[in-house]
């Protein structure tokens, strides 16, 4: 198949070799897939793949390597074992995970790992007991991004927000908008979004259901917060949801927050990172950091997207082939461009 192939260091679009489904394993010809920013991570820090512990990914300069991890596609094959569940021509996704031996072998993240090759290029491989069919008119786009918004779903799921708490989204890329959407659908407001990109503001305004917006180079949001919390009477702490993963900014947030406030650390750290754990005991704070999406923050998210509750097309901006997949992986390491850039591997592109 053609695809984007990481190898030694180095990014190709070339032939590699067609992924072979397993046992109870589906073959898809690939429809729609997104760029992540955590495609650049694993490209740009392959020691934490060398050395991951859980086996999970695996970063191998000798092998190819597609990466690629948030798709949907069409059945084309199927391995041995399957249950006829999936019929050839059914559009299918997944969460971005490959079983080994049925799952008592453990995981391999999909697009991370040679055994597990990812969805930029023409074909993939997901097992059958995690892929679901996608009916109706929804748009392949719209279900390849599903991925970015549940982890927006589970971050806002596991902060259980109380009346009169303040939400505060850090950064308005795709999973803070994610947060925004989530936050949104549960009727919570006020919404408070920063972002340096006025663009990514506006979005989150007009298409997700931001209400406060605020450009942190102006003005600090913790100053706007104590102006939304008397002009609304709201007594609670805020919530601070971080979607940047800038080194320094979680212990800037620190620094800054209000007593007992609650930070979810969704950005993603692929290098160390520092905190004055002092302040932060001094001001009780409550840091979570990863753990999701969950299946039902996930499939919960899909379902959303398939009914028409959740509408996540505005965040993509760009539709591109194959070809020019190294220079949007470049625009994603320097935080410029769209929220999230679609890929058509097979054509089609708008």
């Amino acid at each position: 198949m053609r695809a984007v192939v990481l190898r030694g260091g180095r990014l190709e679009v070339r032939e590699t070799a067609d992924p072979v489904p397993g046992h109870g394993e589906l073959l898809l010809k690939t429809l729609s897939t997104a760029i992540c920013a955590s495609d650049v991570h694993f490209m740009d820090h392959p020691e934490l793949a060398i050395d991951d512990p859980t086996g999970r990914s695996l970063y191998d300069p000798d092998r190819d390597i597609v990466m690629g991890h948030e798709f949907v596609g069409e059945v084309v094959g199927h391995g041995p074992g399957c249950s006829g569940a999936f019929p050839v021509g059914a559009r299918v996704t997944s969460m971005p995970i490959r079983m080994v031996d049925g799952g008592a072998g453990g995981l391999r993240i999909i697009g991370q790992h040679p055994e597990a090759q990812g969805s930029f290029g023409e074909l993939l491989v997901v097992p059958e007991a995690t892929a679901k069919v996608v009916e109706g008119p929804v748009s392949s786009d719209a279900v390849a991004v599903v991925d970015a918004f549940a982890v927006g779903e589970f971050y806002v799921r596991s902060s259980n927000l109380q009346p009169g708490e303040i939400p505060i989204v850090i950064g308005a890329g795709a999973i803070g908008l994610s947060a925004v959407a989530a936050l949104s659908a549960r009727g919570i407001e006020p919404i408070l979004v920063s972002d340096y990109n006025a663009e990514r503001r506006e979005l989150a305004a007009t298409s997700f259901g931001a209400h406060v917006t605020i450009d942190p180079a102006q003005r600090s949001v913790f100053d706007v917060v104590r102006v939304v919390r008397a002009e609304h009477h709201l007594a609670g702490s805020p919530v601070v949801f971080e979607c940047v993963g800038a080194p320094g900014l979680i212990d800037s947030i620190v620094r800054q927050a209000e007593f007992y406030s609650r930070i979810y650390c969704a950005g993603g750290w692929y290098t160390g990172d520092t905190l004055n754990i002092t302040e932060a005991t001094r001001n009780g704070l409550t840091l979570q950091f990863g753990g999701g999406p969950m299946p039902q923050d996930w499939y919960g998210v899909l379902d959303a997207v398939v009914e028409g509750r959740l509408d996540p097309l505005p965040s993509i901006g760009k539709i591109i082939g194959l070809d020019e997949v190294p220079d949007a992986l470049e625009q994603a390491r320097k935080s410029e461009g769209p929220p999230r850039i679609v890929v058509h591997p097979n054509g089609d592109v708008a």
